[in-house]
């Protein structure tokens, strides 16, 4: 029996994992649920698993919820599941958007637990860090995103010395069948309008991007500890090969599969058993046609601007994810154009960080700087 935590229940990544693990009731137990704003869902989420610890997003939302859980809100108590004890092997799930989730998962890292991870900006804001805390509290860090997971199942049993490149694919996004001039007026609907998945607003703006995939890139650079010039992006348009590792010989191993995020989920929780689970379908290859194609990084700078980031390191990717998530939020809420984003990232991702000392609460703070920089510059605040 594992004991989960669930950060971000009601979001895409949270209602999935809840989705998959219904089918195993013997090998999982629900123990705490973070709910953000989305009360309805999680009343019905709260009677469904019969948490012992609920997070709400304010602290007004604890009045409307009916639980006889203990009752934390905001980031002090996402804090507080992330320390909560219980008997079994404990999981944090960490399925929240934005760098709202580094916090947590080292609060997690600390109090024993293993980590799935959804939360890109774990490793994008403090990649180096988080991996010294697993190895020092002797916790496992396991991705789930569809793309580690694939390279994951693909390293499992070489060895790191045979590898030549990891070779991460891209859907696209809504756009990548336009040119950069057709972008220049394009709406939230039009950026929201993915072809292949099913997410939540922000990594699908990500997506739109391709700040998604250069996040994969730095996140794959801590994961499987490979040199950035050995990590490779391609187009693939059907979303079925979700990842390949290129081996020194040329040979090419790759993982594939319905684009399914319950998929990774499910080998993320259960590794490294590939259970059988009947609510997922299987994949149907006949009658289907393969495409892979260059991604070009002037079509999309942004993926220029994270591999710039990470090979820069130290606080680069922390001014990137700050940038993205305040632009990307901004785009959202109709303040600025599609293309505004990009031109947010580039400002800062040239400025000069090396006076500032690399730790976690430099990191949370200039975070908070750039975030709060930005909105004032466009009227949030």
């Amino acid at each position: 029996m594992k004991d989960l935590f669930i950060l971000g229940a009601c979001g895409s990544i949270g209602t999935q994992t809840l989705d998959i693990i219904s089918n195993y009731r013997d090998r999982f137990r629900v123990v705490a649920l973070s709910l953000g704003r989305n009360l309805k869902l999680g009343q019905e989420l709260i009677r469904k698993f019969n948490p012992q610890v609920v997070c709400v997003r304010e602290k007004e939302h604890l009045s409307q919820i009916k639980t006889e859980a203990k009752c934390v809100y905001g980031d002090e108590g996402l804090i507080y599941i992330a320390n909560y004890k219980s008997e079994n092997e404990m999981v944090l799930v960490n399925a929240l958007v934005g760098s709202a989730g580094l916090k947590p998962t080292i609060a997690a890292i600390k109090a024993g637990k293993n980590i799935a991870l959804a939360n890109k900006e774990t490793l994008v804001m403090a990649g180096e860090l988080v991996n010294n805390l697993v190895k020092e509290y002797k916790v496992t860090l396991n991705p789930i995103d569809s793309e580690h997971s694939a390279i994951w199942q693909c390293l499992r049993g070489e060895k790191k010395e045979d590898i030549k490149n990891l070779i991460i694919t891209a859907s696209g996004g809504a756009f990548r069948d336009r040119t950069r001039a057709e972008l220049l007026d394009v709406t939230k609907a039009d950026a929201l309008k993915h072809p292949n998945w099913r997410m939540g607003e922000k990594i699908t703006i990500d997506s739109a991007t391709m700040m998604n995939k250069g996040f994969e890139v730095i996140e794959a650079h801590f994961l499987f500890d490979i040199p950035y010039t050995n990590i490779k992006t391609i187009l693939h348009k059907e979303s079925i090969v979700h990842s390949l590792v290129e081996f020194n010989d040329t040979s090419v191993k790759a993982q594939i599969g319905t684009p399914d995020m319950r998929i990774p989920i499910i080998y993320a929780l259960n590794y490294p058993e590939h259970v059988k689970t009947p609510s997922l379908n299987d994949l149907i290859l006949e009658g289907k046609t393969l495409h892979f194609e260059p991604l070009s990084h002037e079509r999309f700078p942004m993926l220029d601007y994270a591999y710039y980031a990470g090979n820069k390191g130290g606080f680069y990717p922390v001014a990137l994810n700050a940038a993205n998530e305040a632009a990307v939020h901004l785009f959202l809420d109709g303040k600025i154009k599609f293309l505004d984003i990009e031109r947010i990232v580039y400002e800062y991702i040239n400025k000069d960080y090396s006076s500032l000392e690399y730790n976690i609460d430099e990191i949370i703070r200039l975070d908070s700087k750039i975030q709060k920089e930005i909105y004032k510059k466009y009227g949030e605040f």
